[in-house]
């Protein structure tokens, strides 16, 4: 199967007392598996801009938007092109699931492998550095 469209895309690697911010998809692709907030980049828009606009959206958090940790291509319908930047929060507020988050909460970075995740993140946080090695055995 051949891809019908090229999509670039965005995600927030959150990480705040070793616990990392993640959403329950809501919608396709993967609805009802876990991710870090993230989605399309609207045209004309940064990148960063498109990372601040996406955590704000799914989880109602205002972030700073740091170095780019890595890039993640997915291959379905779509050609996804998922560029992940690290980010803080810049308030202490928590976060609250809405746009296409169906949940969203703050999972201990030794239990991110314990949940239902979109294909490979786990494998490509642990690549990336994010998760330890130990966190995929438990």
């Amino acid at each position: 199967m051949v891809a019908e469209r090229l999509t670039l895309a965005v995600g927030a690697i959150v990480v705040r007392d070793d616990a990392l911010l993640m959403v329950k998809r809501g919608r396709e692709p993967h609805a009802g598996l876990w991710s870090i907030p993230g989605g399309r980049v609207q045209p004309g828009e940064y990148l960063a801009d498109a990372v601040k606009r996406e955590v704000r959206e799914e989880t109602g958090l205002n972030v700073d938007v740091g170095d780019l940790i890595g890039i993640l291509e997915v291959l379905g319908d779509e050609h996804f092109v998922i560029h992940d930047y690290g980010a803080r929060p810049t308030d202490g507020r928590e976060p609250v699931a809405a746009d296409d988050a169906a949940e969203v909460r703050w999972v201990a970075l030794g239990e991110v492998a314990s949940l239902e995740c979109t294909p490979r993140f786990v494998e490509t946080l642990t690549a990336w550095g994010v998760l330890a090695e130990t966190d995929q055995l438990s």
